[in-house]
């Protein structure tokens, strides 16, 4: 049965616990962009996925994403040397492989902010499912070092995680949107 007095003590002891918690890990932005990371690493290694699915749930969760990236304070390293990396080769591959089947002849776009396209007369071909893994891997190395509970490796994680967002795979997630946004209105047809 429902206990209303339980409840309350329960707000009233989560809200006491939040006001506690001074690491930068278990700061609120901190949790609520790993919230986000967990769901879309989640939502990726799962086994079959129906295109339009696939897309209308990636146009939710990578926007969020970039939000609660965005939103999260910096901090800085508190030891030497580079967070553990979790996901191999093998992995990343079989993720881009696994996007690369679902959206098919969709996979392929042409890239515009591409630092190299200044120099060229031709287009740079770019692909979603390759953007989506290289995304994944920095997300999943982040989530797996949250899991050792060590409060300096997943400060670090997190730290070398948003240093990789501003060098690489924000940028990357934004420019998967526009061709992800398109196929979906294209789907709506």
């Amino acid at each position: 049965m429902h206990n209303p007095a339980k409840s309350s003590n329960f707000a009233a002891n989560s809200a006491n616990m939040s006001t506690n918690v001074t690491h930068y890990v278990f700061q609120q932005p901190a949790i609520e962009f790993m919230t986000v990371a967990v769901q879309l690493c989640l939502f990726l290694e799962q086994e079959t996925h129906e295109k339009s699915d696939f897309i209308e749930k990636i146009l939710c969760l990578l926007p969020l994403l970039y939000l609660k990236a965005r939103l999260l304070p910096r901090s800085t390293e508190e030891m030497d040397g580079y967070p553990e990396r979790f996901v191999s080769e093998f992995e990343y591959d079989a993720l881009r492989q696994s996007i690369a089947q679902i959206l098919g002849s969709d996979d392929a776009y042409l890239e515009v902010y591409m630092n190299d396209m200044r120099y060229s007369d031709e287009p740079i071909t770019a692909y979603i499912s390759e953007d989506i893994a290289d995304i994944y891997q920095e997300i999943k190395d982040l989530a797996c070092n949250y899991q050792t509970s060590d409060e300096r490796v997943m400060n670090d994680a997190l730290v070398n995680c948003m240093d990789a967002f501003d060098e690489h795979w924000g940028q990357k997630l934004l420019n998967v949107l526009r061709p992800l946004h398109a196929l979906s209105l294209a789907h709506d047809e």
